[in-house]
């Protein structure tokens, strides 16, 4: 029987380790590859060397999770893409979901429902936990409303209109490098804009920073 075949495209290569061991657990199932970038991932793939379910990450450097997801609907909508993120707010859930994404799993989730999920999309199905489906539901049932954003994404967007680099914002945030990191591909996400000069672009028109 034709196994499944996986890969894994996370930046952390010992979360990519212990995935793929618990996959080598499941019969029927085989990791292809894995990478540590969104940008990595789609230089791998060929039309005779590509997976039949790709788990993502979603903050993820040079591409991020929901840019890699876009791309690979553009060019392999016949993958499966299940996301794996720390990340259960609603508007990065429902941003993937656009993306045509056929199962979203936080990372903490129990083995057991790993397997349900993988098993789920290879017989294309989908799989959301109760809380992405929640999110569904409220935001079918309410009108659009303006973007919600919090103080700190409020402070790092008024500090990248600036000429900071990155890890100067972080040093003026008072935190680290990969945390300027998460608050820029969150934004990203929220937003639906692609690079700092979008963000910058919205902080204008919002007038976030006046010039």
């Amino acid at each position: 029987m034709k196994k499944i075949l996986i890969a894994l495209v996370d930046d952390h290569r010992l979360f990519r380790q212990a995935i793929a061991s618990l996959i080598q657990t499941f019969p029927g199932y085989e990791v292809l590859f894995d990478a540590g970038s969104g940008d990595e991932c789609c230089k791998k793939i060929r039309q005779d060397y590509k997976p039949d379910i790709i788990l993502l990450d979603i903050n993820m450097p040079v591409l991020n999770g929901l840019q890699t997801s876009v791309w690979l609907q553009t060019h392999y909508p016949e993958i499966h893409v299940i996301v794996l993120s720390m990340f259960d707010d609603e508007d990065t859930v429902l941003a993937m979901m656009k993306t045509g994404i056929k199962g979203y799993l936080l990372k903490d989730s129990e083995p057991s429902e790993f397997r349900m999920a993988l098993e789920t999309v290879a017989e294309n199905g989908v799989y959301f936990p109760a809380f992405v489906t929640q999110y569904l539901t409220l935001n079918l049932s309410k009108a659009p409303e303006a973007i919600r954003l919090n103080a700190r994404e409020l402070e790092f967007l008024r500090l990248t209109s600036t000429e900071l680099t990155y890890k100067e914002i972080a040093d003026k945030m008072f935190v680290s490098l990969r945390t300027v990191d998460g608050y820029r591909d969150q934004l990203f996400i929220k937003l639906h804009v692609k690079n700092r000069i979008g963000l910058v672009l919205y902080a204008i028109r919002n007038k976030i920073v006046v010039l």
